[in-house]
């Protein structure tokens, strides 16, 4: 699953954080850096889903 949210993340970094951690902080950020500039959102993006967990299940 991981590999789909990395390529979802080459196309469009914020939905990558998205379907890894939802609506939080992270996703915001990422649009913020995705929106300065597309590496930067890119970087962000491979690093929460490579670092931070999935969002637990409700």
């Amino acid at each position: 699953m991981d590999l789909i949210r990395i390529v979802l993340s080459i196309l469009l970094p914020p939905v990558g954080v998205f379907l890894q951690v939802g609506i939080g902080l992270h996703f915001w950020l990422n649009i913020v850096l995705t929106l300065l500039g597309y590496i930067p959102g890119l970087v962000h993006a491979i690093w929460v889903i490579a670092k931070v967990g999935p969002r637990p299940a409700i």
